[in-house]
């Protein structure tokens, strides 16, 4: 698979990127060499390698999670650039398809 400068195009508007006509052209050529390499990684005989999970044996430590301070409804609010006193107003992000 090849891309090209229409499979940038909807890319970058899948990702709400504006890419300039430069941009797009490098964008080609870097997406072009990511898969080249992917072609290269499927002619390696991998059939007998078990798939790697961890890069390390080190293990996770984690802490118990426990509350240490609450934050009322009220508090949460004062930190809101925007708010109509129950709840945070933020700019709508949902775009509608286009058919």
């Amino acid at each position: 698979m090849l891309i090209d400068k229409d499979t940038v195009a909807k890319v970058a508007h899948l990702a709400r990127l504006e890419v300039t006509e430069q941009e797009t052209n490098e964008l080609v050529g870097d997406m072009n060499k990511i898969l080249g390499f992917m072609d290269k990684l499927n002619e390696v005989d991998t059939q007998n390698i078990e798939p790697l999970i961890y890069m390390t044996e080190e293990v996770n430590v984690l802490r118990e999670d426990v509350v240490k301070q609450e934050t009322t409804h009220e508090e949460a609010l004062l930190n809101a650039p925007e708010q109509d006193g129950k709840h945070f107003m933020v700019a709508k992000v949902i775009e509608q398809k286009k058919v």
